[in-house]
């Protein structure tokens, strides 16, 4: 039965740069290390660690929400996409992301669930750390 991965993570930048960094295709690609592609218009191609990670985007709202579809490449056939939702709010030490991944392949909620801190937020602070 899939599953849900529920996180949030304070980061030092303001949400919308937060935002910003995840929607720009350069810029997520400094930060995690691996070239990606996104877009803002529903429907438009996600792709991420060399195609590790795709899906496609639902909705955009500007600087406070991301949702898109989300997969990864080992899931089997049968499994359901997942939906990730991300949403950005102030915090007073920066920018804070919530994340709700829904429909997660149960066999793999714990790497979907260690991965986006070792392959998202570990780097992320690092390289916003290194930023300021």
């Amino acid at each position: 039965m899939p599953k849900l991965v529920q996180q949030s993570v304070t980061l030092p930048a303001p949400p919308e740069r937060l935002y910003d960094m995840y929607m720009d295709p350069v810029l997520h690609a400094e930060f995690t290390g691996a070239p990606m592609t996104i877009g803002s218009v529903p429907g438009a191609e996600f792709r991420a660690f060399g195609d590790m990670l795709s899906g496609r985007m639902l909705h955009a709202m500007p600087k406070r929400m991301i949702v898109q579809t989300w997969r990864a490449f080992h899931w089997k056939p049968e499994d359901l996409d997942s939906i990730l939702i991300l949403t950005f709010a102030p915090d007073p030490a920066g920018g804070r992301i919530d994340l709700m991944h829904v429909n997660v392949a149960d066999y793999d909620v714990d790497g979907v669930t260690e991965g986006w801190k070792k392959f998202y937020w570990d780097p992320w602070r690092a390289w916003l750390g290194k930023k300021t």
